[in-house]
């Protein structure tokens, strides 16, 4: 119960809450609610301020109905409703609308029982999940053990394609153990398992599916529309498994990649919530009557991208010059005006609880970024490839620029639109910048983006002693040795990978006041692309 539903209760009769609180439903105003009390004998300065508690009480009191438009700022016509190939926030947005995981992870990232009501293991190596019963997909099919083998054994087919598939890799079997009851057995032993499969590809689906165009799901909503690359529109799901869920009627979702479109369209009525605004604008969001932001620091981080396979990358000195060339302080403060944490050339954020302190911090330093491009023998225009897709990369390359004219090297900044950079020159351009968004654990990021493998392997930066210390890691129930253990792959990756890493960005988020139910989640903005279950629309 909220602090003003206390207050007010504290303050009537309990016959008399309930009648003014149904009688706010009806859409009794805050004149009708002071009279409503004063009537019933309260002195004219306390009904004042039991008023206020009372419509404070409603507003924070959640309701069904409504419609709001909502815009993220990745989309792509990429975009998929199958969640083993999803790769944008889009996407992930979309899932979490129309589809369930086993687990799901709550505000500080701890996996809890979603699709399976609870989950068991003796040695982290055969892991048991017992389904929850009632629960139907969108057709109205029940789920069983079925969907659930069939959901995540489709990850190991390399036909799936799947973009988890160096996740499943670890899966050795799955299989249907009891009418509610699926046993995984793993190739070694993970501890983080729960943690895995509440991730957005493991979202689970019925059955022998292929063709994912009804997105048909568990989720909280149905599918009524999808254009991909355009827009999404979902309906509410009546049969949803979780009581009382969700509250909105509808829910359309577009992607705008430009930020002052996006903002415009916040600002202007014709959206009611945005992801992915500039710091530079959230003083005209503060300042426009019924809007404002929402803050969630997280583990996010636009990087600078060196391909270790092809280009000026492939030369390590000219990498390591590059990353000398990175300000993080002053990226820090003049493009995310703060509105971020310092990084340090590895992908694990400070308050991430394997964070390695230890590491020294690479600054600036313009004799050794010189002595190593001089090194390289690397001379005439280097092309870098940034878009606004990749939050602040177009800021952070030219300032690199600039200082790059200082030591005589020549970057030529090549700036390409929104629409199509992830399809078209992310993992492509020798040199480039990704977007990483938050990965519920150390294991999920590593596997995902710097085993030698991972299809998302952005630097093709190989190292078999990384991998052998990822398998190693899993398996470690020793909380001080797999801390010491993630400290190694950072320092491998801080000296040896084709990324520059200088900050861990904070997402900020634009929304309608008339907007309730949000919350800053660490995976990311839109409450960690799970806004959808969660928001409703003050009365």
């Amino acid at each position: 119960m909220s602090d003003s539903s206390n207050k007010f209760d504290s303050l009537v009769h309990p016959a008399d809450s309930v009648r003014v609180m149904e009688s706010l439903r009806r859409g009794a105003s805050r004149r009708d609610v002071l009279a409503m009390l004063m009537a019933g004998g309260m002195q004219a300065t306390l009904a004042g301020g039991a008023a206020t508690f009372a419509m404070s009480a409603h507003a924070q009191t959640p309701r069904k109905g409504g419609r709001i438009r909502v815009s993220g700022q990745q989309t792509a016509a990429t975009d998929t409703l199958d969640p083993a190939k999803q790769s944008n926030q889009a996407d992930y947005c979309r899932s979490t609308m129309l589809f369930n995981g086993l687990t799901v992870l709550d505000a500080s990232l701890t996996p809890q029982p979603a699709l399976a009501e609870s989950f068991t293991t003796r040695d982290a190596k055969t892991w048991v999940f017992t389904l929850r019963k009632g629960v139907t997909f969108h057709d109205g099919k029940a789920l069983s053990p079925a969907d659930v083998v069939y959901s995540l054994m489709r990850h190991k087919d390399p036909t799936t394609a799947s973009k988890a598939k160096v996740l499943a890799d670890q899966i050795e079997s799955v299989k249907a153990t009891g009418p509610n009851e699926v046993t995984i057995v793993l190739t070694a032993a993970n501890a983080d398992l729960p943690t895995i499969v509440a991730t957005f590809h493991f979202h689970i689906v019925k059955d022998g599916t292929t063709d994912f165009t009804a997105g048909i799901g568990t989720g909280p909503y149905k599918l009524k529309e999808f254009k991909p690359g355009i827009r999404s529109i979902v309906v509410r799901n009546d049969a949803y498994w979780k009581p009382g869920k969700p509250y909105l009627d509808e829910i359309e979702f577009v992607g705008i990649g430009d930020e002052s479109a996006r903002l415009n369209a916040l600002l202007s009525g014709g959206m009611d919530l945005i992801n992915g605004i500039n710091p530079r604008s959230v003083a005209r969001v503060k300042g426009t009557p019924g809007y404002n932001i929402l803050t969630s620091q997280s583990g996010q981080y636009t990087d600078l991208i060196m391909r270790r396979d092809l280009g000026p990358g492939a030369n390590p000195d000219f990498a390591m010059a590059m990353k000398y060339m990175l300000d993080r302080e002053q990226m820090k403060k003049t493009i995310a005006l703060d509105y971020a944490a310092v990084g340090n050339d590895q992908p694990v954020d400070p308050t991430n609880r394997f964070y390695f302190a230890g590491l020294p911090q690479r600054t600036m330093d313009l004799d050794k970024a010189k002595f190593h491009l001089q090194k390289s023998g690397l001379t005439g225009k280097i092309p870098v490839v940034t878009s606004p897709a990749a939050t602040y990369s177009t800021e952070i390359a030219l300032l690199m620029q600039e200082t790059g004219q200082r030591i005589g090297l020549d970057l030529d900044v090549k700036r390409m639109p929104a629409d199509g950079y992830w399809s078209n020159h992310w993992l492509n351009s020798p040199i480039g910048f990704g977007n990483v968004n938050t990965r519920p654990s150390i294991d999920t990021l590593m596997s995902q983006f710097f085993q030698s493998d991972a299809p998302w392997n952005e630097s093709r930066w190989k190292n078999p002693k990384f991998d052998q210390l990822l398998l190693a890691s899993r398996a470690e129930t020793d909380q001080a040795k797999r801390k010491q253990q993630y400290a190694d792959m950072q320092t491998m990756i801080h000296q040896e990978a084709g990324i520059g890493i200088p900050m861990f960005i904070a997402s900020i988020d634009g929304y309608s006041s008339k907007v309730k139910g949000l919350e800053a989640r660490p995976l990311g903005g839109l409450m960690g692309f799970s806004f959808a279950e969660h928001i409703w629309l003050e009365a």
